[in-house]
């Protein structure tokens, strides 16, 4: 009996990808996992791995704000605590979905959908714990509503959650952009901040039967108020106080102080009137007042922080520390809130505020951030549950992390954080020589992936993990398609964006080195990269944005002199490439690990679309949007020379991506006009490829190809959601196609398809993604699969019998793995040569690379067995 595939294990080993462009995109829970926004999904990484370790798929449009309840680690004298925690997440579709957290197992569940929603965009949540297991939340939307609701936890896990709405409060036809809620000090009554548009911040408080009444309004911000959030009530000389801090639009940010002045008597109190002494004049200038059944408090404005040069669009109070107490009883542990405020603004800083211990004056007392062209502002600051590290997400959606060194000071250093896209991925492609993967995307940059070798820093580090080690492009258009320059020589890859040039760039000595400190691959050695001849260092951006001018080597002594000359905001800073031991910060990548552009490619009548090359390194194809046969030609470029060898015509429409045989044999196309081309390689110089077959293959787009290992079978994958095995049979220079095995339907449309290039116990693996961001693995035993070897086309079975290609999908990727909107790209790690494909190494783990629309790029290691 043959011996076939039985079992697979997929492991997703990384993920890249960036946080929304939304100011309350990201939040750092008490178990110190931070969660954000990242288009449709909601995506959980962990600080201390730099590492995104999941997404959470249940949005169907981009997510816009996202809370942890209980936001700080909760303290009870009996140590009891939930055994999940909980998180909100709120999209521009109105819903809001709550998700949980299971400690100790270490996994995720979506809970529920909230039972309504709203009209549109969720903008902010906040939430406020009333016990172990209730909660009230708060929602805000752009429908210039402010919704209530009530949550009862479960007490067991995976337990069932209750969720009911309360209260819907409206401010007029201004939308409120944030809000916070707290619990008054030394009652029960829970107060609610909101501000918005109209530059006021209003105050409601809870009644005795549940429902938020107006309590007062602060003024004094002269633009849009951008953020809000109470502290934990703090004990004082004259009473307990709570503090609320607000930043705005006017780069201000004010401290507001909510104290009890003065009790009702008794008597009065259970008549609903109050003592003559209860209202003051200097009550009234010092600030606005409100009642809570027998308590009168009253609001005033603590300090102004000026210091933020732009918008500030964030502010947070530093988490509770733990701080003990004894007394007669013995030893108690309390939660003490620190006076200390984190601000995020669009300035490129963010700062900590405290007051002065002699004056109470509040100071800036720590200063971080200032990118200069690296990043357009933040967007959001966040606490770790420690309050020792800090965070920020900024408007290319990169995170910038710092954590205080010192243990009795000030020494804030920067951290390696994840990376990734903030716009949809439209291509990656692996180096010739697996080392590392590069990646395109909408947001106009290409990014190199590369796993880091630990051990060379720290021989006693045995470990190595994935990270983005460059940032080779850097553009002024949305990038379309690339592809890997195989063959002999540099490093190099061509790009296709939003114009009609393909772009050349080459790998730099500064990268050539940095690799050196990545895993180096198994069959590294049979295709070394020879850089002896490699003259530039880096790379310099040109003032539009578009073509990247080298740094050579006897050029570099002078970028010290460049760098001191006074730079504003429409001068481009020099780079200073250089090698590097350690993964890079965002800082570095920005500006100093660009590749030198080499060529630019002219021809096309339209923004290029697809491109390929050759296996040898030899011929490079291009295509560009078309409406009609006379642009949707596909030219070959000579690799070197970069001179146009010819110029195929087949298609009516835009061809959506091409790819060449192993062998380079042929060429395959497919299209926007429903058809497949192949052609065939001829000895001509002139025309070295011609049309040999053109199908009407489906009733829809065709999206993507892929030819398996053998070469002696292509698949195609559509909208009509088949996918399809087509059998190539050339006899006598005479080549036919023939539809060899037609899948059974999916559930949504195929976007991309990719072959493993090695033959498992006479059986292949195809990758197959789609529309909906699933990913599957499927088996394909070909008849008589036990004779197909390469080139002996005499041993296949006839024509007639080609039905018989058995396939079956063995496997479905784990829906926290997958992708949460349409994969583009499919690509396996195959570094290895051509006359390997037949060896059945199982126990060799083999590399997936996947990109989407949902911004992320993904990595599976997979096993067979």
């Amino acid at each position: 009996m043959a011996k076939c595939i039985c079992h697979v294990d997929v492991e997703n080993i990384f993920i890249g990808a960036g946080c929304n462009r939304v100011v309350n995109g990201a939040a750092w829970g008490p178990d110190d996992l931070v969660a954000f926004g990242v288009q449709n999904a909601v995506a959980i990484f962990s600080p201390q791995q730099a590492r995104i370790l999941l997404t959470l798929p249940g949005h169907k449009d981009f997510v816009k704000c996202v809370e942890f309840v209980p936001k700080h680690q909760p303290l009870r004298a009996d140590g009891f605590t939930l055994e999940e925690r909980f998180l909100l997440s709120g999209s521009a579709d109105g819903v809001i979905i709550l998700w949980a957290y299971l400690r100790l197992e270490n996994k995720w569940r979506k809970v529920m959908d909230f039972p309504s929603s709203h009209e549109k965009a969720v903008t902010c949540i906040a939430g406020v714990t009333l016990s172990v297991s209730e909660a009230l939340f708060v929602s805000c939307s752009s429908d210039c509503t402010v919704w209530i609701w009530h949550a009862l936890f479960s007490l067991q896990a995976a337990g069932e959650c209750k969720i009911s709405f309360c209260q819907s409060i409206s401010l007029g036809s201004r939308a409120v952009e944030a809000a916070s809620l707290a619990i008054l000090p030394e009652s029960n009554n829970v107060i609610l901040a909101m501000g918005g548009l109209d530059n006021h911040i209003y105050l409601h408080v809870r009644d005795m039967i549940g429902q938020f009444t107006p309590a007062c309004v602060l003024k004094g911000h002269q633009d849009w108020v951008r953020s809000l959030d109470f502290s934990l009530p703090m004990a004082e000389s004259d009473g307990h106080a709570l503090y609320l801090a607000s930043s705005a639009q006017d780069r201000y940010i004010r401290i507001w102080k909510i104290s009890s002045k003065y009790l009702c008597s008794a008597g009065n109190s259970k008549k609903g009137t109050m003592n003559s002494e209860c209202f003051s004049l200097k009550m009234y200038i010092d600030g606005p007042v409100f009642k809570t059944e027998s308590t009168l408090w009253q609001v005033s404005l603590e300090s102004l922080l000026v210091g933020h040069e732009d918008w500030v669009y964030s502010v947070r109070w530093k988490p509770p520390v733990k701080k003990y107490v004894e007394d007669d009883t013995g030893v108690h542990c309390n939660l003490h809130q620190p006076l200390s405020v984190l601000s995020a603004s669009m300035d490129r800083t963010m700062m900590i505020w405290e007051p002065d211990s002699r004056s109470g004056l509040w100071m800036n007392v720590v200063t971080v951030g200032e990118l200069g062209h690296s990043a357009l502002g933040f967007f959001g600051g966040l606490w770790s549950p420690e309050g020792d590290t800090i965070l920020a997400h900024a408007f290319s959606g990169s995170f910038h992390m710092w954590w205080n060194v010192s243990l009795g000071g000030s020494d804030w250093q920067p951290q390696l954080v994840p990376s990734g896209h903030s716009a949809p991925v439209v291509d990656v492609a692996w180096a010739k020589t697996g080392q590392f993967l590069l990646s395109a995307s909408h947001d106009q940059t290409t990014r190199l992936f590369s796993p880091w070798d630990w051990s060379r820093l720290d021989s006693a580090v045995k470990r190595s993990s994935w990270h983005e080690i460059a940032r080779p492009q850097v553009h002024g258009h949305d990038f379309n398609c690339i592809t890997v320059l195989r063959g002999k020589g540099n490093h190099a890859y061509v790009s296709g964006a939003e114009e009609k040039v393909a772009r050349v760039l080459e790998a730099p000595v500064a990268f050539l080195e940095t690799l050196q400190h990545t895993v180096e691959r198994e069959n590294d050695g049979k295709e070394k990269v020879g850089w002896e001849d490699v003259k530039a260092l880096g790379a310099n951006m040109s003032a539009l944005g578009l073509s990247q001018k080298p740094i050579y080597m006897q050029g570099v002594q002078n970028t010290g002199a460049a760098q001191t000359s006074i730079q504003s905001l429409e001068t481009i800073p020099a780079a200073l490439p250089r090698m590097l031991t350690a993964p890079p910060l965002d800082e570095h990548l920005a500006w100093n690990t660009l590749w030198p552009e080499t060529h630019k490619l002219y021809g096309h009548g339209n923004e290029l679309f697809s491109m390929c090359c050759d296996h040898k390194g030899k011929l490079l194809a291009t295509a560009c949007k078309a409406q009609s046969a006379t642009v949707a030609e596909i030219w070959l470029w000579q690799v070197g020379s970069w001179r146009p060898v010819s110029r195929l015509h087949s298609h009516a429409l835009t061809v959506t991506q091409m790819e060449f045989s192993h062998n380079g044999i042929y060429l395959l196309s497919v299209s926007r006009d429903r058809h497949f081309s192949l052609f065939q390689a001829t000895e001509s110089d002139e025309d070295p490829f011609k049309l040999v077959s053109r199908v009407e293959a489906h009733k829809r787009i065709i999206w993507t190809c892929s030819w398996s290992p053998c070469d002696r079978f292509f698949a195609t994958g559509s909208r009509d959601k088949f996918v399809k095995i087509w059998f190539v049979k050339n006899i006598d220079s005479v080549c036919t196609v023939t539809l060899a095995v037609t899948f059974p339907p999916f559930k949504s449309s195929i976007t991309a398809l990719a072959w493993d290039k090695r033959i498992h116990f006479q059986e292949y693996v195809l990758a197959v993604g789609m529309e909906d961001g699933l990913l599957e693995l499927w088996k394909v035993r070909p008849p008589l699969s036990e004779k197909m070897e390469l080139g002996m086309a005499e041993s296949l079975q006839p024509l007639s019998s080609i039905s018989r290609f058995d396939v079956t999908c063995f496997i479905q990727f784990d829906v926290f793995s997958c992708h949460v909107a349409s994969v583009n790209r499919l690509v396996w790690m195959d570094n290895f040569n051509q006359e390997d494909i037949h060896k059945e190494e199982t126990n060799r783990d083999l590399l997936l690379a996947s990109c989407g629309m949902d911004h992320t790029v993904r990595l599976f290691n997979i096993k067979f067995s």
